[in-house]
């Protein structure tokens, strides 16, 4: 079985990420600092998958450390998912977020690169697009002209993976770029379960269902959209977790630079994602409209054809069957 790395692979999508390799064949390492993530999630990896985990509690930007589990393990790829991505965040602590995602991409690369270890699958963002050209998204719109500072650190470093694919025939070099992860596993035995206060609109409405907030709030009404809400193209976590094993498996990690899209190419607003949620698990979410959040995007939502043809993978999972396993965890 080949080993794979998972830079943040306790977090929501690196967690879902290993379920998807042990299925298929890999065996996945999880690196983390735990930042905003939790090392309780392995042990409920390992009731998922029936397997031991190995992990290592390492903050990425520590070569030292670092060097050490590259030279412990083979490795055949890494998947970083590691990074802070909160929007809201990043405009709040841009340095932060320059600092600690560019910063252990760029170590992580060095350490790739001394190893020999040159398969890298990087969790990039739909931020990375341009929002002022035509929907929807596909791999050949304009990026740049980012919004946030998170968007602008997925920039920096796609456009850094771009150049190095450039002058380094030896890399194997995948982007992903993710639309909006949502819901869990079919067990309900682990979600997204970040430490600092929910960004994403999932969470909240989760925590609403839990009682846990009073109300939800939604982040602007007066969108040029069809109900004055943001649309999104919201994509089941597995259905992602999935695109990253089938950019793994037939040899398909061939030298040279390759972007996907992963998302639905479906664009959904606030309002239907919160009535579909009502109507799945008969739980009524209050809600009311409050101002925008600066960094937001009216509309965004992907083209994924690219994937389909290069990859055979496409979502599976509507927005209902979304739903449906996130009443697991309630």
């Amino acid at each position: 079985m080949k080993n794979v790395f998972i830079t943040g692979g306790s977090g929501f999508i690196g967690s879902h990420c290993a379920i998807s390799l042990f299925k298929n064949g890999f065996t996945p390492i999880i690196l983390d600092n735990f930042s905003n993530s939790r090392q309780s999630e392995i042990k409920k990896l390992e009731k998922i998958t029936k397997k031991k985990i190995t992990f290592y509690k390492v903050d990425i930007r520590n070569k030292k450390k670092l060097r050490l589990i590259f030279k412990k393990h083979s490795c055949y790829a890494v998947i970083h998912c590691a990074g802070f991505k909160a929007v809201g965040e990043s405009i709040e602590k841009p340095i932060s977020y320059f600092n600690n995602n560019i910063v252990s991409t760029m170590s992580l690369i060095e350490c790739m690169q001394e190893n020999k270890v040159f398969k890298l699958i990087f969790s990039s963002s739909a931020t990375v697009y341009d929002d002022t050209q035509p929907l929807p998204f596909t791999e050949t719109s304009k990026i740049g002209n980012t919004k946030n500072p998170y968007g602008t650190t997925k920039y920096i470093i796609e456009k850094i993976l771009m150049d190095l694919a450039k002058c380094d025939s030896r890399w194997s070099l995948r982007i992903a770029r993710y639309f909006n992860p949502i819901s869990n596993h079919s067990s309900g035995i682990i979600k997204e379960n970040i430490k600092n206060i929910p960004n994403n609109l999932i969470p909240n409405i989760v925590k609403v269902a839990q009682k846990k907030l009073k109300i939800l709030k939604v982040f602007g009404g007066n969108y040029k959209t069809k109900d004055g809400t943001c649309i999104r193209d919201y994509i089941h976590v597995m259905d992602l977790a999935e695109g990253h094993v089938a950019m793994l498996k037939n040899n398909r990690l061939k030298k040279g630079l390759k972007i996907y899209n992963f998302g639905t190419g479906i664009g959904l607003s606030v309002l239907e994602v919160i009535k579909t949620f009502e109507k799945q698990t008969g739980i009524s979410i209050p809600f009311i409209i409050t101002k925008k959040r600066e960094g937001d995007s009216a509309v965004s939502f992907c083209n994924p054809k690219k994937a389909f043809k290069e990859l055979n993978w496409k979502a599976k999972n509507d927005l209902d069957h979304a739903m449906m396993d996130i009443k697991k965890i309630i």
